[in-house]
């Protein structure tokens, strides 16, 4: 990479700072201290209209912004579509929402249709869609089906895999019956007992599935609806109605605040569960976690799977109790502090850890992640060492009184 020239290199510090460096003033863009003597005084081109695209965003306060005129808003997101990368445009649409509330921008179909659609907007949405007008409602059901599709497609064949990878581990048999032979992994170990002149290989060893059932494992995601939660119960959801559609488990899926709402019959369809939803109000996790075990027929043979950052507005102390009872029955628990992309989720230490001293593992996961921790999960192996070989940290510390 050959060396960044001293004009290029003050271009690039007056693009980040802003025009107010030019005039020797000590503030960049977004509040940063600087100096701007020597910076380029003028801007012409591509350049200058990134300027504007960032001055009406990091600027505002000093200028007039997007103000609220549905047009402007509708040109500066075509605008910055046009001179960004996608990651960074997606950190502008956020930056826009928290700095200049576009929240109300996002309800007009027109503005829909032109942002970049990703699972942070799909939150935004989720929180607005008791005030989103008739008018939008549909065109925001696309976008969030947009989002959805496009996550699905790349998390469902991972999920799949782990799952029947880690059944097919987890209740494999050497003595299995005619109807319970896995050939192909009976043919691979076999492959040194093949005979070339009879063009046949004998099957000293046979590899089967187990007993087959409706289903051999259940798995049970909780998860908190706060308004915290958005990016979780979009992930969690699409997760869902992914695992629904294996036979070898059955899956149920709650949501919470203060209520409890079971949307296992919508699993089907990710975008309905999502609808389903109402971010915001209040937390009572040990209610949730009641109604969940009052459906929970057989604890050895369940994952529980509880999202949420533990703010618990109910009564913790039963909450603990429930969670030592769940574990000691063979109920195999987890609590995801987060499941997004999001990096470390703000939740309460404490309560974390006592989940953990308890049984019920405490950490964030990315959605990349979640498919082999299913996996370690239905496999009954230990979460601690999955943990410490994903580089996820395990929230501990504390212990439980009861």
């Amino acid at each position: 990479m050959p060396p960044i020239s001293n004009d290029e290199r003050l271009r690039r510090w007056r693009m980040v700072l802003g025009k107010s460096a030019e005039c020797g003033g000590n503030r960049g863009r977004g509040g940063s201290a600087a100096d701007g003597e020597g910076l380029p005084r003028g801007l012409d081109g591509d350049d200058l209209q990134m300027d504007h695209v960032l001055e009406a965003l990091y600027d505002s306060d000093r200028s007039a912004g997007l103000g609220s005129s549905s047009p402007n808003v509708n040109r500066w997101l075509g605008d910055i579509r046009r001179y960004f990368s996608k990651s960074v445009v997606q950190v502008m649409q956020k930056d826009a929402l928290e700095r200049l509330n576009l929240h109300q921008m996002l309800l007009e179909p027109e503005t829909l249709e032109t942002v970049e659609a990703n699972v942070h907007l799909v939150g935004t949405l989720l929180t607005l869609k008791n005030v989103i007008p008739n008018k939008t409602k549909e065109t925001a059901r696309q976008v969030v089906q947009k989002v959805v599709a496009d996550l699905e497609r790349r998390l469902r064949n991972p999920m799949t895999e782990a799952v029947r990878g880690a059944i097919s581990k987890a209740t494999r048999t050497s003595r299995p019956k005619a109807g319970e032979i896995d050939w192909h992994r009976t043919i691979k170990k076999n492959l040194h007992n093949y005979l070339p002149d009879r063009g046949t290989i004998i099957a000293e060893r046979l590899v089967g599935y187990g007993r087959k059932q409706s289903s051999l494992r259940d798995i049970v995601l909780c998860i908190d609806q706060s308004g915290s939660m958005a990016t979780s119960i979009v992930y969690s959801s699409i997760f869902g109605a992914v695992l629904a559609t294996l036979r070898a488990v059955s899956t149920r899926l709650v949501v919470f605040d203060t209520e409890v709402v079971d949307l296992t019959d919508q699993l089907q369809d990710p975008v309905d569960v999502l609808f389903g939803t109402q971010l915001g109000g209040g937390t009572d996790i040990n209610r949730a976690v009641r109604y969940c075990r009052g459906h929970i027929t057989r604890p050895s043979q369940t994952i529980f799977v509880l999202i949420s950052d533990l703010y618990e507005g109910g009564i913790a102390a039963d909450l603990l109790r429930q969670t030592a009872e769940m574990v000691a029955s063979g109920v195999n628990m987890v609590c995801l502090l987060a499941l997004s992309d999001d990096g470390t989720p703000c939740y309460d230490e404490k309560l974390a850890a006592q989940m953990t001293a308890l049984g019920a593992p405490s950490f964030a996961c990315t959605p990349d992640l979640f498919p082999s921790m299913m996996a370690t999960a239905i496999q009954k192996q230990d979460m601690h060492t999955w943990a410490a070989k994903n580089d996820v940290v395990i929230r501990t510390g504390a212990t439980a009184e009861l």
